[in-house]
């Protein structure tokens, strides 16, 4: 059978996607790649999937389609917390984002709000950032974490390395290494690619996604491919729902 690309990572209009699920599947397929629904389940993202009752319709219709049942979880949400088992057993992945941090003193930094509490510098951000990050890997049962350097927006400007510290991304690395989660390479929030070869070197398996929310974004995984092959990464060994071990089913008891 000839190797095809997983676009792990593509909303539909279960939550901010434009495309239906049915559609999210023909434009993945007419790309070349292998497709997967993975909506936002959450109660703090808008046009999202917001209770246990209706991530089981969203299920439901995954089932019905040739898709892979992924779905995209905020950290600092507690939704997934919330659900059972029997609904966790049914998506063949599940993706963890980092949309929001805390900070030391409590106060909840979002990753798409243009105000930032006052005397924030991004050396503080980032460390509390990272700090979050170590956590989400200890406690959340995901096999991806979503765009791994998409940062608050007044700070995505500022200078590479004034945020991502050779020291803050071996943290990253580490973490996502002893909680079994994939690195994102992401097509819509790119990594820089010192991160991601770190993450190679460091032995963390890659995950391709095009956070496709559109006709033109879904199934568009050229630019992520091309980033893990240039860095000797071999195409079967990128993360695949179908072949590569779930950290979510032996977290809730599996075989």
């Amino acid at each position: 059978m000839t190797w095809r690309p997983v676009d792990c990572h593509a909303h539909s209009t279960f939550s901010d996607g434009a495309l239906t699920v049915a559609e999210v599947a023909a434009r993945g397929r007419a790309r070349g790649v292998r497709p997967s629904v993975a909506d936002h389940i959450s109660r703090d993202v808008a046009r999202t999937i917001g209770s246990v009752a209706r991530t089981r319709e969203y299920l439901d219709e995954l089932e019905r389609h040739a898709v892979l049942r992924g779905g995209e979880f905020c950290w600092h949400d507690a939704l997934w917390r919330e659900l059972p088992d029997d609904v966790v057993r049914r998506f063949t992945h599940r993706i963890g984002s980092l949309h929001a941090i805390h900070l030391p003193n409590g106060t909840l930094v979002r990753a798409f709000s243009r105000r930032l509490p006052a005397g924030l510098t991004p050396s503080m951000y980032m460390e509390a950032h990272i700090a979050e990050a170590e956590r989400f890997a200890r406690e959340m049962p995901v096999d991806i974490l979503a765009h791994p350097t998409l940062v608050t927006l007044p700070f995505r400007g500022h200078e590479l390395d004034d945020l991502w510290t050779e020291e803050r991304e071996q943290r990253l690395v580490d973490a996502l290494f002893h909680g079994r989660i994939a690195f994102e390479i992401s097509n819509r929030y790119r990594p820089h690619e010192r991160i991601v070869a770190r993450a190679v070197a460091r032995g963390v398996r890659l995950s391709l996604g095009s956070d496709g929310h559109t006709a033109e974004q879904v199934g568009l995984i050229d630019w992520p491919l091309g980033l893990a092959r240039r860095l000797g990464v071999a195409d079967v060994d990128l993360y695949d729902p179908t072949v590569h071990d779930s950290r979510v089913f032996h977290r809730i008891g599996g075989t």
